[in-house]
């Protein structure tokens, strides 16, 4: 009795966190293709600053979205965590601090967007609010950029716990892993070679496929059959 509701609370945990990926990756794409994206250009300060200020709404929004995405994150960062604790204890630990910290590099990172939008709200102070506006909007994304750093490592150790764990197919450990050298590569190239980044950005298709393929395995986790016991034989 005690190992089924132990079970029972492990795949309701998994189903929790499925839907908490799925908010993050909605909210995420959201705020960065649809909301964002199409009102600023780095190349451009004033047709930036013409975009923004004429959908302020939008450009709120995508703050917001990225705000839940960041609180979801830290959620989920906190079930896997509790899944995979059992069968490997440090892993487990090691991919909940590096998910923590580019939660929280992210979330950090949205004061560059707020400041470029209070420079833009008081544009009639400074002459040159457009220019100083866009440097914090591309610090915004130099730290989204170092966030996924730290996401990358724990997308790495993610798919090592996933192929271990036997509760998952290990494709579903190979495609996390790859996703997280996609991440590392792509952040690496943003920062030392970013002439390289636009070619390599088709890439970020396979951490979508990836991370949407776990999500929805996650989330239809029914099965409370998998033993205890079993997932204590395979703790280092």
């Amino acid at each position: 009795m005690q190992q089924l509701q132990m079970t029972s609370a492990l795949a309701r945990d998994m189903r929790f966190a499925g839907l908490l990926y799925l908010v993050i990756i909605v909210a995420g794409l959201s705020a960065e293709l649809l909301l964002r994206g199409p009102l600023i250009d780095l190349e451009d300060a004033n047709a930036t600053a013409a975009a923004i200020l004429s959908a302020p709404g939008q450009f709120r929004l995508a703050i917001a979205a990225d705000l839940v995405m960041a609180v979801c994150d830290a959620g989920l960062a906190i079930l896997l965590f509790l899944t995979f604790r059992s069968m490997a204890p440090r892993l487990a630990l090691g991919a909940m601090v590096f998910r923590l910290i580019q939660t929280v590099l992210i979330a950090v990172s949205l004061m560059g967007l707020l400041t470029g939008w209070l420079l833009l709200s008081r544009a009639d102070m400074l002459a040159d609010a457009p220019r100083l506006a866009l440097v914090f909007f591309d610090l915004h994304a130099h730290g989204y950029d170092l966030g996924l750093v730290f996401f990358g490592i724990n997308s790495l150790i993610l798919g090592l716990l996933v192929w271990r764990s036997g509760l998952f197919a290990r494709v579903f450990g190979v495609g996390l892993t790859i996703a997280g050298l996609v991440y590392l590569a792509g952040s690496g190239l943003r920062f030392f070679a970013p002439e390289l980044a636009p070619a390599f950005a088709p890439a970020y298709a396979l951490t979508f496929l990836a991370e949407t393929a776990f999500c929805l395995r996650l989330l239809l986790q029914i099965s409370a059959g998998h033993k205890v016991s079993r997932r204590r034989e395979i703790a280092p």
